[in-house]
């Protein structure tokens, strides 16, 4: 029998005010997290980091070739290389701390502020509310990176001549094209940030502390590189979500590979699966009155 047009009215109406709700739950997690201070505190050092390195480059004499990080010698020659080498020095340390602490919060600081409980009143429910945090850390995944990057354009500019661009290949881009793999580099790096926001998202359903859940996720992102370092461990290696973190040389070749972007994508998607699933197992059975 075939379902009646006012049914399919309701049904389309319930959809219609799940989709809204979902709207009006994500736009308030982001506007909490990118009020907050500590979350304007963050992206302030992030920035930070450029601005130190390319005073102290303007403030140094002689910078020699090989020593230091990455394109170090090559900033006073193009401002856009202090970019580059601020996006190299932020993504061992910096970039999983900051998203360490973003993640950590997500469902551990609700709960240790006691408004968890109100969060999962209907019709938020537990599912989607885990969707929404995880998006709002996977918000500060994207504007981490795009900060250094902006800052270090800007810094660059501001204190070196802004030319042509020599790639790792060897190849030389004008100034527009290399601010495209600029940003690319920034979306290489909010990919890879995600597998450590997933992991970050279910530690947080584990606790009430969010300090804990936020240095619980940093410690992780710290071992995970050094088990990357030992060669013992090789065949662990490609299954470490930081082993392809430092893989963004790629898009400074010409032409550009994108075999570690899609390495890194995968990768990354399987550690949001694994862990958003234990996340969702543990958040559902969660006892958010105790």
């Amino acid at each position: 029998m075939p379902v009646s047009v006012p049914g399919r009215r309701r049904n389309g109406a319930v959809a219609q005010t799940v989709v809204a709700s979902s709207r009006s739950l994500l736009a308030s997690e982001l506007k909490v997290l990118f009020q907050r201070r500590r979350t304007w505190a963050m992206l302030l050092a992030l920035a930070a980091i450029p601005v130190l390195i390319a005073v102290a480059v303007r403030l140094s004499s002689t910078v020699q070739p090989g020593r230091g990080p990455a394109f170090l010698d090559r900033i006073t020659q193009n401002g856009l290389f202090v970019a580059f080498t601020a996006m190299l020095v932020s993504v061992p340390l910096f970039l999983p701390l900051t998203i360490g602490v973003v993640a950590g919060d997500t469902i551990a600081g609700e709960a240790s502020l006691g408004t968890l409980r109100y969060l999962l009143v209907a019709p938020a429910g537990r599912v989607r509310l885990l969707l929404v945090k995880y998006a709002g850390a996977l918000a500060f995944c994207v504007a981490a990176p795009v900060t250094v990057a902006l800052a270090g354009t800007a810094i660059g500019a501001l204190l070196f001549p802004i030319g042509p661009v020599t790639l790792l290949s060897g190849d030389v881009v004008q100034p527009p094209e290399a601010a495209v793999r600029l940003a690319l580099i920034a979306g290489y790096l909010s990919v890879s940030l995600a597998g450590l926001s997933a992991i970050g998202l279910f530690l947080s359903t584990l606790t009430v502390v969010p300090v804990g859940a936020m240095a619980a996720t940093v410690v992780v992102s710290v071992v995970s590189q050094v088990l990357d370092q030992l060669p013992q461990l090789e065949w662990l290696h490609p299954w470490l979500f930081s082993h392809y973190w430092l893989g963004f040389g790629d898009i400074l070749r010409q032409p550009m590979l994108w075999d570690s972007f899609a390495d890194n994508a995968l990768l990354q998607a399987g550690y949001v699966a694994v862990f958003g699933a234990l996340a969702y197992g543990r958040f559902v059975t969660k006892d958010v009155l105790s």
